[in-house]
């Protein structure tokens, strides 16, 4: 998806486009090679489907003409993936699991030596696209608290949310919003329910 620099920056320049166009607060990202994880405060309920059909559809359409690839495949496979998070500390998990993606990848020795993120932004370097602050302040070493890497369990618990889409929060919260939201499946567990046997039924 991102062969080089320039298309790094031109991925930018459409989010920048898009968080103009939409309105929509964007807190944190981090733009890897064939992915990418963006972190938004929506004040609507569809505002997030709005932006982001923009941004893929957007984007498609400028990498193929600038890779002179029309017309030989999707850039995208199926829609995108996105799960609500609680306004509290989850909030900073999710960021600190956005901005510390290289570092977990191997690709850099601190999170905040990758030019491609929302760490970046905070670095002062100058960029079109303007990230906002989010719901929850940043504790003032937040550039150092990036590097400290998930334990497995809540790697496991986020990992979970993003392929799952299941809300991320403590677990009154978690519950309410799965069922304001329609969300309940994802918080069942995957595969066949477990069959009963004689013992268990009373035989």
């Amino acid at each position: 998806m991102f062969h080089k620099e320039e298309d790094f920056a031109a991925f930018e320049r459409i989010l920048a486009e898009g968080v103009e166009r939409f309105s929509i607060r964007l807190t944190g990202y981090c733009l890897m090679s064939n992915h990418w994880h963006l972190l938004v405060w929506p004040r609507g309920d569809d505002e997030v489907s709005a932006f982001l059909h923009w941004v893929t559809l957007t984007h498609t359409q400028r990498w193929h003409a600038s890779h002179r690839t029309a017309g030989m495949g999707h850039l995208y496979q199926g829609r995108f993936k996105s799960f609500p998070v609680q306004s509290d500390g989850h909030y900073l998990t999710v960021l600190r699991y956005i901005e510390q993606n290289p570092l977990r990848a191997g690709i850099v020795k601190r999170s905040v030596d990758w030019p491609w993120s929302s760490l970046a932004c905070r670095r002062g370097i100058n960029k079109e696209l303007r990230i906002v602050p989010g719901p929850v302040p940043l504790p003032a070493n937040w550039i150092h608290l990036v590097d400290i890497l998930p334990n497995e369990p809540d790697l496991r618990k986020l990992e979970n949310c993003v392929l799952r889409g299941c809300p991320l929060g403590d677990d009154d919260w978690t519950l309410k919003t799965a069922g304001k939201l329609d969300l309940d499946l994802t918080l069942r567990s995957r595969g066949r329910p477990r069959k009963e046997t004689n013992a268990e039924k009373g035989s």
